[in-house]
């Protein structure tokens, strides 16, 4: 039987390549066939290959978005695939192994389409919290993009900001702008060219059926880089419904909820628990308490409600958005009023803004004088006299009910939020579980964040210690791939289970929410809070970060051994295991 030679190649140092490299390795071996694997990340090598072993029935198989050629292998048949397809379906790449016949052919020939190097796109991908879907979809439509022929770069939004940014030559030379992102993104510099916005599934799952939709439908984004008007506000409102909007105000919402739960930690554990008092008024644990709860604290709810009014409105509803989150924070709605006048504020501005006809000589004061003034007033009106007392009784209706919880109420809560995390491992489920937590801190709630945090972290490190204590219920590729997995959990990265859920999801998967569960109902039994809304268990390290964190640490412990010995006992032991 032929060995496959795989090299994967990625740009930057993503995680995603090393989970694709692990998928390929348990496909093969399912399958009963023998590859060697190396993995590129950004300058590193992970694994070097040693060629002296081929022969000419082998074959190479080349993933990635720099796959250049390599003369090591340039006598092989080569198949060429993307990180993006060997993620979704890793089985699939493999199939293609058994038509390659011919060595190292050009990429136009290998797709059977001409180049077409005439077309070029510049992309963004970007997704509210999490990390690998922003990079498996700029994987997967820079390999689509080469597959057709056509130039292609990518500006990834992760949740560190942008990386490798356009340069506004790269735009202007540009035939589309292609964005695929699950949050809004500014489209301000994208005037005068034809945009197309998706989510970024399309972009991991079928990129190359995503760059013809977009070469089919794209409208243009009118106006200039300070200005927006109707075109490109409408297409924004109709781009990925309330949830995408909700999520865009999630993202920019965090960094104030990550600095301000750091600072106030902090303030604790300088100053103890009179820090907050004015009698300690000058000192560095006041100052920073200061910082964190009048200021970073303060600008939550007016930052989610702007930046959900800025997904559906572009800018001109930003101001708008953000003083009816003022209000909502001082008419005592907080984040739920937050959310509702963000909503109000967007939608408003998107309708006046579509209602609104001036001459083109004044259309630059709709922008800047006519949407937001009419905006602020039609929220502000609307949130002091219609929504800000009924969704503040509403808000301390939640608050009373969830800082009255006690026993039994308070585990089944854990046991859901945490639960929830592990079911679709950054998808839909897991967002709405982690945005509900993230919110609450704005309304002083730490509880379920902890439950939501430790319920994302157990996965991976569940599957890390099955391969560990049950080594024959898994692949030696999956073995190998465990210590990667551990350290994803500790991170916080529940992404880093994907590989062994793809493989096996119908054992894998209810394992993993069982153990998530259990360690999220003991986080709520032991009364755990926790400020911050990330870092995993590197910020467990920050003093006063989390609270009880003897009892914290035990229930992660335990829902990670609880998932573990589920897959031990669910899962069949791999023939011939290695």
């Amino acid at each position: 039987m032929r060995k496959i030679w795989t090299t994967i190649d990625s740009a930057d140092d993503s995680v995603a390549a090393v989970l694709a490299a692990e998928a390929l390795r348990t496909a093969a071996r399912t399958r009963g066939q023998e590859m060697d694997v190396e993995v590129r990340r950004g300058d590193a090598v992970l694994r070097t290959l040693d060629p002296s072993g081929m022969e000419p029935a082998d074959v190479w198989l080349s993933i990635g978005d720099r796959a250049a050629d390599d003369p090591r292998f340039a006598a092989l048949p080569r198949v060429r695939g993307s990180i993006a397809d060997v993620l979704t379906d890793p089985g699939a790449i493999l199939d293609r192994l058994g038509g390659a016949a011919q060595p190292a052919e050009k990429p136009e020939q290998a797709t059977g389409e001409p180049a077409r190097d005439s077309r070029r796109i510049v992309a963004v991908t970007s997704c509210p919290t999490g990390i690998a879907h922003t990079f498996m979809a700029a994987e997967g439509l820079t390999q689509a993009a080469r597959a057709l022929g056509y130039d292609i770069r990518v500006e990834t939004q992760g949740s560190v900001g942008a990386g490798t940014p356009l340069t506004d030559a790269e735009i202007a030379a540009a035939d589309i702008v292609l964005i695929a992102a699950d949050r809004e993104v500014d489209r301000g510099r994208f005037a005068g060219k034809r945009v197309f916005a998706s989510g970024t599934k399309p972009a991991i799952t079928d990129a190359r059926a995503l760059i013809a939709r977009a070469f089919t439908d794209a409208q243009m984004q009118t106006g200039s880089a300070d200005e927006v008007v109707a075109e490109g506000t409408a297409a924004s409102t109709g781009s990925g419904g309330p949830y995408k909007h909700l999520m865009t105000g999630v993202s920019f919402m965090l960094p104030f909820v990550v600095a301000g739960g750091l600072l106030i930690a902090l303030a604790f554990a300088f100053g103890g628990i009179y820090a907050t008092d004015e009698s300690q008024g000058g000192t560095l644990a006041h100052a920073l308490f200061t910082i964190g709860a009048t200021g970073a604290f303060t600008l939550i709810v007016p930052a989610l409600a702007g930046y959900i009014a800025y997904s559906i409105a572009d800018r001109p509803g930003i101001a708008p958005g953000m003083i009816g989150g003022l209000l909502a924070a001082n008419l005592g709605a907080g984040f739920l009023g937050g959310i509702a006048a963000g909503f109000i504020a967007g939608y408003g501005v998107a309708g006046l803004n579509r209602l609104i006809r001036l001459p083109k000589t004044l259309q630059g004061l709709k922008p800047v004088l006519i949407l937001p003034l009419l905006g602020a007033l039609l929220t502000g009106l609307l949130m002091i006299y219609v929504v800000g007392a009924p969704v503040a009784a509403l808000l301390a209706f939640l608050t009373d009910w969830l800082r009255g919880m006690q026993g039994s109420s308070a585990v089944l809560l854990g046991m859901l939020l945490a639960g929830m995390m592990a079911v679709d491992m950054g998808g839909p489920v897991n967002k709405a579980s982690y945005a509900f937590s993230t919110a609450l801190i704005s309304s002083h709630i730490y509880a379920p964040m902890a439950a939501t945090m430790i319920g994302g972290m157990t996965p991976p490190l569940a599957l890390a210690l099955a391969t560990r204590l049950f080594p024959n219920r898994f692949t030696k590729e999956e073995r190998e791939a465990g210590g990667a997995a551990a350290v994803l959990g500790l991170a916080f990265v529940t992404e880093g289970a994907i590989p062994f859920c793809a493989r096996d999801p119908l054992r894998v998967i209810p394992s993993l929410i069982a153990g998530s569960a259990v360690a999220g109902a003991l986080s709520m039994a032991v009364n755990a809070e926790l400020k911050v809304p990330h870092g995993g268990a590197f910020v467990l390290a920050v003093p006063g970060a989390v609270t009880h964190l003897g009892g914290y640490v035990a229930a992660l412990v335990a829902g990670t051994v609880v998932s573990a010995l589920l897959l031990g006992f669910v899962k069949k032991p791999v023939v011939a295991a290695a």
